[in-house]
Parts: C-alpha cells; structure tokens; sequence
C-alpha cells in the first residue's frame, strides 16, 4: 500500500467522485472493489465483453492516483523476457569490443596466462550489472518508488507457463535476477488484470486476485456516459441513440455494439451537426456501432421501427 494516496482511497464515495471528474462513470460496486483492493494489496481481474471499459478503467485509476501507468499487452507466446526483464545484448558487445581494444592496458604487468585471466575477471560483473538491465512491465512497475498502476491486459490470450510466472510475481511483488539479487517492490503497484475469456483461467490466479464483471451498460448509465464524455451532444439525441443502440443489443447479430462504439457514435453524430436520428442519417453511419456486413443488413431489416421506438422514448 502507498501512504502517498491514502486519501485518494479514503473512502468508496471518493473513489466515485474522483473518477467522474477523470471522466469514467464508477458504479458503487466498481467504486468498493477498487477500494477493497487497494486497501488489501490484491490485484483485480476485470471480466467483461470487450468494450466495456475495462483498460479505461486501468488508465483512470492511473490518472486518480497520480501515478504511472504501465501497461503489458498479452499475447501467446509471451515470456518471462518481454514482461520482465532482458539484457541490453547490444551494449553488452559494444562493451566487449571496448576490452578487446583495451586488452594490452588490462593485463598490463600480469605474469603469465593465469594471472592475466584473473585480471580479466574483474570486469565480468559490469556485463550483468544495472547499465545493461533493460526492464520490462512487470519489473518497471516493481521499480516505481511512487508507485504505478500496472495494467495486465488481456491475460487469457496468455499461455498457462506465462499465466503461472504471473502468479508467482504477483504473490510476493519481487523477483529475483541471479546476476544481480533479488528486486523488490519498494511501494506495491494497483494491478489490474482484464480478460474477455477466450479461455478460462487458472483458479490459482483467479484466487490471488478480486474479480470484477463489468457487463454492458443499462440505458440509464449509458446516457450518463455519453454526457460525460460526449458533452456537446443534447439531451434529445443523447436519448435517441442510447435507445437505438439498447434496441440493436436486442437483434441476433454477432457482436453487439459496446460503449466504447456508442461514444465514437455520438461523436460522429456531434461532427454531423445532427439534432435528432433519422433512419437516413443511421443508415450512413450504421458502420460506425456495428463491425460486419451481415449484422447491418440484420439491423437494416428493423430500422424503422427502432427509429420510432427511439424517438418516441425520448419524447417521454
């Protein structure tokens, strides 16, 4: 725990506070996990569809605390020398042919092979010492005397051998490099881990950590969304898109627009100068909240009466 923003986690109601003045709405059961998580040191698994928020909520926490982000993207194939740590070979060379040219002066006054090879030893530490550590996440956010959020995204696209080297970081917030000792945390990041479950993870992690669903927004919160991130929108249209799109959510189609694409939607809705939908209007820009063809002709079927729906709600 840093002492330095306790006051920023003081309490849940803060944490609510200071978050929508970041610009991320923060419901009440966000707001307590976060607090419980950083008061109990324990690293957050965030679930949900994509889209929902869940690195925004990383980036956030970042911006609340006053604190570094830093950020390890996953990926299968992901090893302990891309999310740790791994020596700066180049340097390391450089270094050689730096001893090399030097060979004459180094062993200047040794007598005979072995004593010039002692001689040599004294510089085999330099090669693994801190000038050519090159850190990586994980040991980067150990580092930070401050403290830093570190953001573990999309750990299910990981491989389980990573997933466990995870686990065994985020146990003890130290790690040990042979050359060099063991490193730990001075102050202990907020971690946070997002999955959109391509696969399940292992229980021992999902036990090491809080776990959060963030699902799709309600109408209500996706209006208040788009008010604080899209302030320039009315109130009117504000109303008729979010319907609109709770409507779409409601169609068999592949993937279901997310609050991230309602935002780019109103946004592209504020440039367009619109004040209220028309299914002209939806119908050029229908590719913005939905990604394939064949879920555009599904929502082309049902345009008009989405339309009015919307419209109608919004009257309401």
């Amino acid at each position: 725990m840093n002492p330095l923003h306790d006051d920023k986690f003081a309490s849940i109601e803060r944490i609510q506070e200071g978050f929508k003045e970041a610009g991320y709405i923060c419901s009440r059961k966000i707001a307590t996990t976060l607090y419980l998580g950083y008061h109990l040191e324990k690293p957050i698994l965030v679930e949900g569809p994509a889209g929902v928020g869940k690195t925004e909520l990383a980036k956030t926490a970042a911006t609340f605390a006053g604190v570094p982000l830093i950020r390890m993207q996953c990926y299968e194939g992901l090893d302990e020398s891309k999310a740790l740590y791994e020596w700066k070979y180049g340097k390391q060379l450089l270094y050689t042919q730096i001893l090399r040219d030097q060979l004459n002066d180094i062993t200047k006054g040794a007598e005979g092979l072995s004593d010039s090879i002692d001689k040599l030893h004294q510089y085999d530490d330099i090669f693994f010492s801190e000038s050519f550590l090159e850190p990586r996440p994980l040991l980067k956010a150990l580092r930070q005397e401050e403290g830093a959020v570190l953001l573990v995204d999309e750990v299910d696209k990981s491989d389980d051998e990573f997933e466990a080297f995870l686990m065994e970081i985020l146990s003890d917030f130290q790690v040990s490099i042979p050359e060099i000792g063991t490193i730990q945390a001075e102050t202990r990041p907020v971690v946070f881990l997002t999955s959109n479950n391509t696969r399940e993870l292992g229980e021992p992690l999902k036990r090491r950590c809080l776990h959060l669903y963030i699902p799709l927004p309600g109408p209500r919160l996706e209006r208040e969304i788009i008010c604080i991130r899209v302030p320039g929108i009315s109130e009117k249209l504000r109303m008729q898109l979010v319907s609109f799109i709770q409507q779409l959510r409601e169609l068999d189609i592949k993937k279901v627009p997310s609050i991230s694409e309602t935002i780019d939607w109103a946004r592209v809705l504020l440039l367009l100068h619109a004040d209220r939908l028309s299914s002209d209007l939806i119908r050029e820009t229908l590719h913005i909240i939905l990604k394939f063809e064949e879920d555009i002709k599904v929502a082309e079927e049902h345009l008009y009466d989405m339309t009015r729906k919307a419209k109608r709600e919004a009257e309401n």
